[in-house]
């Protein structure tokens, strides 16, 4: 029985079609096909059933599914344990904020793919939280404060951020001098969500409104730039409009506080080995402060 059979029967059961396991796989859909048509001639069973939403897995599917995804599991350990000290191979499928992705995260990336050339590496740079499980990532780069999900988290780094608005912003306004001052201003935000400061050792939490939203930082910080209201935006993105003088800080007695850069995963006992290699990078980048 292929390995690479039962990994592709796996992905098309998790993915729940023949062409999102193809994309996952980096592989064509004729060659998925073929995987599974190869698997049930040599099982003497069917294991996917074709219905107007794509695949389900017949019952003998399903239960294969579990077998094959721990035997995956376990070939993937053991060719990490007998590889050559170091040496990565295979794809890596990572998602990265776009907001800070390709200036910040990118460059490590690059440099994984320069140390070990056996490795194809795969990045996705959106805002948008990817489903990590469905979709088909070995791992994700995530800012700032992660919300509880069943994902296995580790933090690489801190992430501080400022409370900024534009001059224009300011003389036409005022300057909010308390955190309950944000409650009378426009508050540039990525959804409905709360704001935290810090009230010398207090973590304060407060819910400004705003009529423009954005799931992007850096639209944030156009909008900012424009005059619209005030943001919270790491520093990565803000230092050098503060150093230009079209942004200023604001709430200075009141910073947000430190928030995190994260590599988090599917859950599962251990983490791939390329997988602790980035997350290694990333500490080595970015745990010095920002």
């Amino acid at each position: 029985m292929d390995i690479e059979d039962l990994r592709t029967f796996v992905e098309v059961a998790d993915a729940g079609g023949v062409t999102p396991a193809a994309v996952r796989l980096g592989v064509s859909k004729s060659m998925v096909s073929r995987r599974i048509s190869r698997l049930e001639a040599e099982l003497g069973a069917q294991l996917v059933a074709r219905n107007t939403r794509g695949i389900a897995l017949t019952e003998e599917g399903a239960t294969l599914r579990d077998y094959a995804a721990r035997i995956t599991a376990e070939m993937d350990a053991a060719r990490e344990t007998i590889l050559p000290a170091g040496e990565l191979r295979g794809r890596l499928r990572v998602a990265a904020p776009l907001s800070f992705g390709p200036t910040h995260f990118a460059p490590v990336l690059a440099q994984m793919a320069r140390r070990h050339p056996h490795l194809q590496i795969s990045s996705c740079y959106t805002d948008r939280f990817v489903d990590l499980i469905t979709e088909g990532y070995d791992c994700a780069i995530r800012v700032g404060y992660l919300p509880d999900s069943n994902l296995v988290a580790r933090r690489v780094g801190p992430l501080y951020g400022k409370f900024v608005a534009s001059p224009d912003y300011i003389e036409a306004n005022g300057l909010p001098e308390t955190p309950d001052d944000l409650l009378v201003h426009q508050a540039l935000m990525q959804g409905t969500e709360s704001w935290q400061v810090m009230d010398g050792e207090v973590v304060r939490t407060i819910r400004p409104q705003g009529r423009f939203k954005a799931d992007n930082g850096v639209a944030l910080l156009a909008a900012a730039l424009e005059g619209v209201g005030i943001a919270r935006i790491p520093n990565g993105l803000t230092d050098e409009h503060i150093k230009a003088g079209t942004l200023v800080e604001v709430l200075t007695s009141y910073p947000p506080p430190p928030a995190g850069i994260f590599v988090v995963r599917p859950p599962g006992q251990h983490p791939a080995k390329k997988v602790r290699v980035l997350t290694d990078m990333l500490i080595e980048c970015f745990d010095k402060g920002s």
